[in-house]
């Protein structure tokens, strides 16, 4: 293969998994930039999401894409009732509480997961396995195309619900004042359950798209790609859903390009080399608010 070719190759698979960590991360940003909650259980609902869409796939035999807004809207509901019973609670008595909680429901989503699923590592066989497309020099698989496709699609309506209904705008005006949402009497309460469904539903979404794309996986599945969502966060800003798609990308871009140049084994800790060199060049991430 030809250097075009390589360097071609880096870009696609780089924007392949980009399209993973934009929907995790996205959700991840939505949650914190409405209800400024710390949740390192996120990666958990991408577990959920990935195993709901795969027992529904088990037992139907349904093409596995389809499945993905079923898997969304459980999330949804099951990230209503985590919301209104775990975080509401506990909203505003500090970070250290909001960890805490989180890393026990971390423990209570796997261990659960593994007595319902067993933790024996499983996956999914897409009904485009093998089939591949012409891209120049490469031969692209379609299911990462369509990964692509799908997730454009869900950035897009969500940039939508956002700008053009009323609860999308009320979850803006939240997101920018709380209290002053709550004087001009938006029930706050409401918004934040909506915004953290719909962080999960997105959540979901990342999960059913990592598997149809042949990922094998189990309940523990959720804790790396978490730890990453939130170094994408801190990377395009904290609470800014367009530094979260940027990072996204940026991050799945330089795994692999990490992966081949370096090998294997930078894949992953590339990406906190460039998060450390972005918090000392500037804390607040590409996208975040500059301080005073």
């Amino acid at each position: 293969m030809d250097n075009l070719g390589v360097f071609l190759q880096i870009i696609f698979w780089g924007l392949y998994a980009g399209c993973i960590y934009i929907l995790l991360a996205t959700g991840l940003n939505l949650i914190f930039g409405v209800m400024k909650i710390v949740n390192f259980a996120h990666g958990e609902f991408l577990m959920i999401g990935a195993y709901i869409t795969a027992t529904i796939f088990f037992i139907s035999g349904i093409n596995p894409y389809l499945i993905i807004l079923l898997s969304m809207l459980a999330l949804i509901g099951i990230g209503a009732v985590i919301e209104r019973f775990c975080f509401r609670p506990i909203l505003g008595t500090g970070k250290l509480n909001e960890i805490f909680l989180s890393i026990g429901l971390i423990y209570i989503f796997q261990n659960g997961a593994a007595i319902i699923w067993t933790d024996e590592w499983q996956s999914v066989k897409s009904p485009y396995d093998g089939i591949s497309l012409p891209f120049g020099s490469l031969s692209v698989p379609l299911d990462y195309i369509l990964i692509m496709f799908f997730t454009a699609a869900i950035i897009c309506g969500l940039y939508l619900f956002l700008k053009k209904t009323t609860i999308g705008m009320q979850m803006r005006a939240t997101s920018q004042n709380r209290k002053g949402a709550m004087l001009v009497g938006i029930d706050v309460e409401r918004i934040d359950v909506i915004s953290f469904g719909l962080g999960c539903a997105l959540a979901a979404a990342a999960g059913t798209l990592w598997i149809v794309s042949g990922q094998i996986f189990n309940p523990y599945m959720g804790s790396i790609p978490a730890i990453k969502a939130f170094a994408i966060i801190i990377l395009g800003g904290l609470g800014s859903i367009p530094g979260a798609i940027i990072g996204g990308l940026l991050m799945g871009l330089a795994e692999n390009g990490a992966a081949f140049l370096l090998g294997g084994i930078w894949k992953d800790a590339i990406s906190f080399v460039i998060l450390i060199i972005v918090l000392v060049v500037r804390p607040t991430g590409l996208f975040g608010e500059k301080g005073d």
